[in-house]
């Protein structure tokens, strides 16, 4: 070709350019990472048709881009393979925009946010500019530099120009609505988002602005503990040190390599979007993929970059792909791995991290089966048992962390007595349950703290993988071994003391959804009264409140339990019947006994967080008379 031509781009689609200036990216800026894109395939292209001899290497690859302020323009300059007259009527007028055209049609209807799509990159171009312009120099010998023009209609122009060096210029003429764009700062912020771990040399204005080489992308044996926490600072900053990380690395059946990190808590992990970043080809992509991995490890942190991950579907479309669902089983997998692998090799720091990766964990294992099978048993459970003593057996050890005293339930189940049933204790909060515990652990029980928002469904989900064990609250009931067994002497009435203190405490409270129990518990230091929540009732309970979103509170239905064995209770009894009397109180036994009768139950719910807020007044005031009845009676 010779000469000036003019033509049009033969499309169907009515408006087609508005419609990409307006709805091809939810974000305009997108613009820059598919034109620097572009120069990567260009520089990649010329460095192949040189190794098979078709044409001279030239320097090192590298895209420039400049700004001129006065004309409003942005240029993305390349030395890459160019094209020929006959390469821009194909790939620019032909191939791009019959494609953006296939495209527009397809998806111009559809509601779905799209994730990215390359290969069309072009044409958003015209999202922010008035008028493109291409001069290019194909790398092939005796070539002549053409330019080509577009002012945002099918209509284009084709022309012989001057260019002295191989490659290619993308001028953008932006459009006044886009003038953010000619900032230094706003390009240099988009080459760091997007552009950071390219290949090939990007610069602003001469200055080299992207780190390029991507850790992900080395051998991990050639990677410090260092090279790890490095790019965890500078993919998340300010946010410390991550707890542990997984390398992932397959060339078959995908091609996909990636570096995921377990944060530390911080109450910001974010379990609707995610906080993984996906590149595609060292592309940043989109830092929301909780279509490609499983909901479970959408709040880990990290990067994966995969060119086999679909980019050019829907999202909803996304999540049927057959390809997708095992990109992320693969990795599951692979975190699973490196979980079991910390553990055989470190099982102290294992436990020293659990708190913060145990939410991951114990919804993998509830979500995905296969997940479940590997990490089964390395699930770690908080332990009131402090010492490795009389622990010969390996598999009944505690791992012993710098806080806290951890183990599994196989270990567990090991330090139970032969003859026991396999009931596996255990508290959800060590203040409201504080009474009922040490009541176990006095008389030298373990148990395990369940203390997570998660674990309220993981218990039941345990119970119903192994039908063997059952797990039972410290507060749903107290065995014969926590009371101590003493006969039972009948007054001439036919009544025991047990029976008296019932019917006190019943006439006093005056609730039948109370179930009163009087026992006499071996630990001296035992509570006067505590409240039992039967197991079944209280996990009913606490569903009915997750369905309607308030806390559990105290169930309607409980008992109260009356630890006979206490001076307060002892003392009850005397009063009622009357062994105590003053004569410098006005008050009556049956007054007083009532008073202390509800006084018991007043702690008892106190404890448990039982009393309401507006209740907690009445309570004070009820126990100061209380007390000043006492007293009075003691003067």
């Amino acid at each position: 070709m010779s000469g000036f031509e003019e033509g049009q781009i033969q499309i169907h689609t009515e408006n087609i350019f508005p419609i990409i200036k307006k709805a091809v990216y939810s974000d305009h800026e997108i613009f820059l990472r598919e034109l620097v894109s572009n120069g990567v395939d260009a520089i990649n292209k010329r460095r192949m048709v040189a190794i098979a001899g078709e044409c001279s290497e030239g320097e090192e690859g590298k895209i420039n881009i400049k700004i001129n302020r006065e004309n409003k323009t942005l240029t993305f300059t390349d030395n890459g393979i160019g094209m020929t007259a006959d390469e821009v009527k194909k790939y620019i007028n032909q191939v791009a925009f019959s494609s953006a055209e296939e495209f527009l049609e397809k998806y111009q209807n559809n509601n779905d946010t799209f994730i990215g799509h390359f290969g069309l990159g072009f044409y958003s171009s015209f999202m922010v500019a008035k008028n493109v312009e291409i001069v290019t120099k194909s790398a092939k010998n005796d070539s002549i530099a053409y330019k080509w023009s577009c002012d945002g209609s099918p209509k284009f122009t084709l022309e012989e120009t001057i260019r002295e060096e191989v490659g290619t210029d993308v001028i953008l003429y932006l459009m006044e609505e886009e003038i953010e764009y000619i900032e230094p700062t706003r390009i240099k912020s988009l080459i760091t988002k997007y552009c950071d771990f390219m290949p090939i040399e990007v610069q602003l204005e001469g200055e080299i602005i992207n780190k390029r080489n991507p850790p992900w992308r080395q051998n991990q044996n050639s990677l410090s503990d260092n090279d790890y926490i490095e790019l965890y600072k500078y993919l998340y900053p300010f946010q410390g040190e991550p707890l542990l990380w997984v390398h992932l690395n397959t060339d078959y059946p995908y091609n996909l390599q990636g570096i995921l990190y377990f944060p530390k808590v911080t109450g910001r992990a974010d379990w609707e979007n995610g906080e993984i970043k996906l590149y595609s080809n060292q592309v940043f992509v989109s830092d929301s993929i909780k279509e490609v991995v499983p909901r479970y490890l959408v709040a880990l942190r990290g990067v994966i970059d995969s060119p086999d991950i679909p980019l050019n579907v829907s999202r909803s479309a996304l999540q049927t792909d057959s390809r997708v669902r095992s990109i992320g089983n693969f990795v599951a997998k692979k975190v699973a791995d490196r979980l079991k692998s910390l553990f055989k090799e470190d099982k102290e720091k294992y436990a020293n991290i659990w708190d913060s990766i145990s939410p991951y964990i114990k919804i993998g294992a509830m979500e995905d089966e296969k997940f479940s099978e590997q990490v089964d048993k390395i699930l770690l459970y908080s332990t009131t048992a402090k010492s490795k003593e009389n622990n010969d057996d390996n598999n009944s050890e505690l791992i012993i962390s710098e806080e806290k005293s951890y183990t599994t339930i196989d270990s567990y189940l090991q330090r139970l007595d032969k003859d026991s049933t396999k009931r596996i204790l255990y508290c959800t909060d060590e203040l409201s349950q504080k009474s009922a515990l040490d009541l176990w652990t006095s008389q030298g029980a373990e148990v395990l703290k369940a203390d997570t928002v998660i674990d309220a469904q993981f218990i039941p989900w345990l119970e119903s993988k192994n039908t063997e064990i059952k797990f039972q609250r410290v507060d749903s009931e107290i065995d014969d071994e926590l009371q101590e067994q003493n006969s039972t002497l009948l007054d001439k009435d036919g009544e025991s003391d047990s029976d008296k203190i019932r019917k006190i405490i019943e006439d006093s409270i005056k609730n039948k959804n109370i179930t009163i129990k009087v026992k006499s518990l071996k630990d001296d230091n035992a509570p006067p009264s505590l409240i039992l929540l039967p197991e079944q009732m209280r996990r009913m309970n606490d569903i009915g409140a997750l369905i309607e979103q308030r806390l559990p509170g105290l169930p309607e239905h409980h008992v109260l339990l009356i630890n006979k064995k206490h001076s307060l209770v002892e003392g009850l009894i005397k009063i009622n019947s009357g062994e105590i009397l003053t004569t410098n109180n006005n008050v009556s036994p049956e007054t007083l006994s009532t008073q202390i009768a509800k006084h018991l139950y007043d702690m008892a719910r106190l404890a448990v967080g039982g009393l309401e807020p507006n209740e907690i007044s009445g309570f004070q005031t009820r126990n100061a008379n209380l007390m000043g009845q006492l007293m009075a009676k003691a003067l």
